[in-house]
């Protein structure tokens, strides 16, 4: 889009893709608490966007909208990362949790039921699910898991997303770890095997799979926490 001077008109393509913007926040939103705003995702979001269109070059054979999700997220995860938002607190729940069901799945021969890993829990099924949503899923694999790594050694997001050449899901390229994922994906209950497909491969928010499956966003966000713990749980051994 030009202007009649023949000029990039940035404000066309900054509306162009501004759909882009939110939906990649949206998507985000999934692997982070609820105390992070989407608002305040969409705003840095929008400063990527702009800086990708001042330092985007056509000859550089990338296509522009490739050239600027790489941007954007990079902007929401700097973001991030400056306000640490996520507590030791909550990287503890999800490690407990992860036991539970680890316990539970030896114990039964089969993936528990929310309620059971609530009692292995010593936990309510409200007090529980609500701890799913504080929580909230993140990655499949950490680079802890990989490395040996100490949580003191640096920052959450350095270790799981902003080292993009040891980024873990770099690590699923690999054909056993693949395997082994896809098996485990199969093994989950089948309204969550569903969120996973909606979240993952249509590469849907949490917003249209709660219309999909005519629940609340919360409540996917519950059960999307809980299929990335039962995953993990799983791949573990792995």
């Amino acid at each position: 889009m030009y202007t009649a001077k023949g000029q990039l008109d940035r404000n066309a393509l900054i509306k162009q893709y501004q759909p882009l913007v939110r939906r990649l926040a949206h998507h985000m939103m999934a692997k982070l608490p609820p105390s992070v705003e989407v608002d305040d995702l969409i705003q840095v979001g929008l400063i990527g966007l702009s800086e990708a269109l001042t330092r985007y070059e056509a000859s550089q054979g990338v296509q522009f909208e490739t050239f600027a999700t790489q941007r954007i997220r990079g902007a929401m995860l700097d973001e991030l990362r400056e306000n640490d938002w996520m507590s030791r607190g909550s990287r503890k729940s999800q490690k407990d949790i992860e036991a539970a069901m680890r316990r539970l799945e030896h114990k039964l021969g089969r993936s528990p039921a929310e309620s059971e890993i609530a009692v292995e829990l010593g936990m309510s099924l409200p007090d529980y699910q609500s701890l799913l949503g504080k929580v909230r899923g993140t990655q499949l694999v950490y680079l802890e898991d990989m490395t040996g790594r100490s949580e003191d050694d640096d920052t959450f997001l350095d270790r799981h997303v902003a080292d993009t050449d040891a980024d873990p899901l770099n690590m699923l390229r690999d054909q056993r770890l693949r395997e082994s994922l896809v098996t485990a994906i199969k093994t989950l209950p089948e309204r969550e095997q569903y969120i996973m497909s909606m979240y993952y491969e249509q590469d849907m928010n949490l917003k249209e799979i709660a219309a999909v499956l005519d629940v609340t966003e919360s409540r996917v966000c519950q059960l999307h926490s809980q299929s990335i713990a039962r995953l993990r749980a799983k791949m573990r051994a792995h």
